[in-house]
């Protein structure tokens, strides 16, 4: 039997969703910032790519420090990317080419700029508990030992209100009080106006940030056996603690059916979790028919696409069709270069993997081109967290480099001006010269795509699974008595194919298979 999920609305049961970063994707006005009417303009390409719906991350009004996820007004259009016209017209244009589409909502936090966040600086009009504030210890120190998710404390002194406020994220992003009926109220009637003007569905920005002890209780130290990379370098202080006290404690499940409520039945849900080695059991907690669709964490992007660590994903998980399959996005390092060399095999081999497993499955922006990550000297990567942690790791500015839509020296088709962040793109990785070669990686991937869909693979069941060194077999079960076998090598040397296929050729496969399977490639069989 195949995965059976609640249908919602014109949402397939699991969906394949591609992200726009607005800033860096298309650029219509020469600013050399992508815009709203350039997602509009290019909304043909993405559909033509096979996918279901288009992610649009934030462009709201923000001043910006953390990439637009530092909101100063959930309800307004940033004008650096538009009007709320040129907003309507993305929908338009999505749902004439058959997508649907979804929008960040970041309920964690706000913009210190925010209305909401000065009112309560000064405890005006009932706002004084909108957010976290806390008073000093008796030696002024912050109320607890919580750390941001980057890494400096979560705590910020505000001398104007003499007490200090919690932030999970940067000190300009403080924690909203979302305990607070009125906090909800406002939140809920801004996404009802999001869904008025015909947006399908919502991704949740760090939902598991959502609730947090009400004893503000310290964190203990976390188990050196069992810490995890979470964001940024694996010596940030924040995998130092174990977060059960600022991290989604036992009340924080109920956010599912809270905002399943305020954002429709027919409305696709997904959450983010950014951390914790309990990431999948909170996909279980949050996700159901009456909750989130599904969500993502961080255990494969972050901690590696390994065999031992796929399988340990799909034998955590309760819910299925709820964990979203993903290794890219604007907030981690192209997977081309940072699970592999750089070159297409890597970035077809990853993708493939990935499609092969059952449930939903994100394409960010140019992982369909194969691009690698860019390299980014100091004074050109003005992200808070890259800056934070300089020159260790790959970063995160890197992946937002703009898409190359030509070949060129200086814009590469994205804009008619100086783009944001330099574009040093190499030969035959553009749109045009890709669109050119049915031997790309885009051709492959739009191949890709349409093979899942017809093969039913988003709504397979998993019925078993075997690690052998880097070769992880996957048996599938899907409709009508169909089944599969999935074979993944992610290792250096070759591996032996699938016990009585000698001979045969997969249906599908990242490479040419022939006797055996070669380093890097996955492939599929029909059984």
């Amino acid at each position: 039997m195949a995965i059976e999920r609640p249908r919602r609305g014109k949402w397939p049961a699991a969906p394949v969703i591609y992200e726009v970063y607005p800033r860096s994707f298309f650029d219509t006005d020469g600013s050399g910032e992508g815009d709203l009417k350039g997602i509009a303009a290019r909304m043909g390409y993405v559909a033509d790519l096979g996918v279901d719906a288009i992610w649009i991350a934030p462009f709201f009004l923000s001043p910006m420090f953390d990439g637009g996820y530092d909101v100063q007004d959930h309800a307004l259009v940033n004008p650096r990317f538009g009007t709320m016209a040129d907003f309507d017209a993305v929908v338009r244009a999505a749902h004439d080419q058959g997508l649907l589409v979804m929008i960040d909502q970041v309920l964690n936090h706000t913009s210190h700029r925010h209305a909401w966040f000065a009112k309560s600086v000064e405890r005006e009009g009932g706002y004084d508990d909108w957010y976290i504030w806390r008073d000093p210890k008796p030696d002024g120190t912050p109320p607890n030992n919580w750390l941001s998710q980057f890494g400096p404390p979560a705590w910020t002194w505000s001398h104007r209100r003499e007490q200090y406020y919690a932030h999970q994220f940067l000190d300009c992003q403080p924690n909203l009080n979302l305990r607070n009926d009125a906090v909800k109220t406002a939140l809920r009637a801004m996404m009802r106006g999001w869904r008025e003007r015909g947006v399908d569905g919502f991704r949740f920005d760090a939902i598991t940030s959502y609730m947090w002890d009400e004893g503000f209780r310290d964190n203990p130290p976390a188990d050196p056996q069992t810490r995890r990379k979470v964001t940024g370098p694996s010596f940030n202080p924040y995998t130092m603690q174990d977060h059960v006290h600022d991290m989604m404690p036992g009340d924080g499940a109920e956010w599912g059916p809270i905002v399943r409520g305020w954002a429709g039945e027919d409305a696709y849900l997904l959450g983010e979790i950014t951390s914790g080695n309990q990431s999948v059991e909170l996909v279980n907690r949050l996700c159901g028919p009456n909750a989130l669709d599904a969500a993502y964490t961080t255990d494969l992007a972050a901690g590696g696409m390994r065999p031992g660590t796929v399988r340990d994903v799909c034998e955590r998980l309760e819910v299925p069709g709820s964990f979203l399959w993903w290794l890219s996005s604007h907030d981690q390092p192209r997977p081309a270069s940072a699970h592999g060399d750089g070159l297409p095999r890597d970035a077809r081999f990853l993708m493939t993997a990935l499609a092969l497993m059952p449930g939903p499955w994100l394409i960010y922006q140019g992982e369909e081109l194969g691009l690698p990550q860019p390299f980014l000297d100091y004074e050109e990567d003005d992200d808070p967290l890259d800056r934070l942690y300089w020159p260790d790791g790959p970063g995160r500015q890197g992946a937002r480099v703009p898409i190359p839509w030509a070949e060129g020296y200086v814009g590469f088709g994205f804009t008619a001006g100086t783009p944001w962040l330099t574009m040093r793109w190499g030969p035959c990785l553009s749109v045009a010269a890709q669109e050119a070669d049915e031997g790309s990686t885009l051709a492959y991937v739009r191949r890709l795509v349409r093979f899942r869909k017809k093969a039913g693979l988003a709504t397979a069941r998993v019925e078993g699974m075997e690690v052998e060194g880097g070769r992880l077999a996957v048996h599938l079960a899907g409709d009508g008595g169909r089944g599969w076998i999935a074979l993944m090598n992610f290792g250096s040397d070759t591996a032996a194919l699938p016990e009585g296929s000698e001979g045969e050729a997969p249906v599908f496969a990242s490479s040419v298979v022939e006797g055996n399977l070669p380093a890097r490639t996955a492939a599929i069989w029909e059984r």
